[in-house]
């Protein structure tokens, strides 16, 4: 009788151990934020001024750490292959949307085994950039020299947002340009300023600085307003007709069988973060429009956007590999 008695006590404890965390406990230990950009791209800091934010709302350090590779993919599988218990969180640009439609084999379903949480800002546009030294003045003179002259472009990866934008634009102006890939938005920028490529796209928060320096010229902006530092930067869509970017933004990804109660609380903590008006001045000042989604219409724009993204990897003619 003894025997079974410490068995039922044994069982009772093992069952506890196993049972899932409860939400008012979490988080009860630090948290991972993983970036598959790198520090000090638009990504990386957005996920490290919302995480310090949530940091001292929640009492728990949020560690950003950042995974390069494959076009965010390295860290993308970190996130959907961890512990679904919302201690590890992925933080992602809109490129996230174009993978399945760009890799055979990603390791990890985008829509099942990553759980979207709370989409903290949404990009209006970004800026087409040349060198300070570059002899092309103007987005009509870029167009023109294309039809006649091989140039180039890079981006951070194959598929990526900035990618499926420039070649949008190449489409839309009636032009071809040589696609030359990158682990990351800096070394595309070093390209640049070698002179290795011709132009490239990129995020506002990535290039502020040297904007300001004059080391970059803006041929244009993306968005569908002017920048609100660069008013006088051209906007694309009204150089060339049709043009519509694709949407970006940042979003947190919990694992997919995080339990929903703990990404309910997650997502009101990131919502509480990005409403802060410090957080929300950085945000503004990059270009981005601060969201306020719940979990569910997060997940459901999110769904969304994987659709449309995947029309658009198909119009362009990118083949998955």
């Amino acid at each position: 009788m003894r025997g079974c008695r410490v068995l039922l006590v044994l069982v009772s404890l093992v069952a506890l151990g196993c049972a899932p965390a409860r939400s008012e406990d979490y988080p009860s230990r630090p948290v991972r934020v993983i970036v598959g950009f790198s520090a000090g791209s638009g990504p990386d800091i957005q996920a490290r001024t919302v995480s310090q934010q949530l940091a001292k709302a929640l009492g728990q350090s949020f560690t950003v750490e950042n995974r390069l590779g494959a076009n965010g993919t390295v860290a993308a599988r970190a996130v959907a292959t961890s512990e679904g218990d919302g201690y590890t969180l992925l933080f992602s640009s809109a490129s996230i949307t174009s993978t399945p439609f760009i890799y055979r084999h990603l390791g990890y379903d985008t829509l099942t085994d990553l759980r979207p949480v709370a989409t903290v800002g949404i990009l209006d546009g970004v800026f087409m950039l040349v060198k300070a030294s570059s002899p092309i003045q103007s987005v009509q003179d870029f167009i023109a020299r294309a039809r006649t002259e091989r140039l180039l472009y890079g981006s951070p990866g194959v598929g990526n947002g900035l990618h499926l934008t420039t070649e949008l634009f190449a489409q839309k102006a009636g032009i071809t340009l040589q696609h030359i890939p990158y682990k990351g938005a800096s070394e595309v920028m070093t390209a640049l300023l070698s002179g290795s490529i011709d132009v490239m796209f990129v995020t506002p928060p990535s290039v502020m600085g040297l904007l300001r320096e004059g080391t970059v010229r803006a041929l244009a902006f993306t968005g569908n307003k002017p920048f609100a530092e660069f008013p006088d930067t051209p906007l694309v869509k009204d150089v060339v007709p049709g043009f519509e970017a694709p949407l970006s933004f940042g979003m947190f990804f919990a694992q997919g069988k995080t339990p929903p109660a703990v990404v309910e609380k997650l997502n009101a903590a990131i919502r509480a973060a990005v409403a802060e008006p410090s957080v929300a001045r950085i945000m503004q000042r990059d270009g981005y429009v601060p969201d306020n989604r719940s979990a569910g219409e997060t997940a459901a724009f999110f769904r969304r956007e994987v659709e449309s993204t995947g029309e658009l990897v198909k119009a362009i003619g990118i083949e998955a590999n």
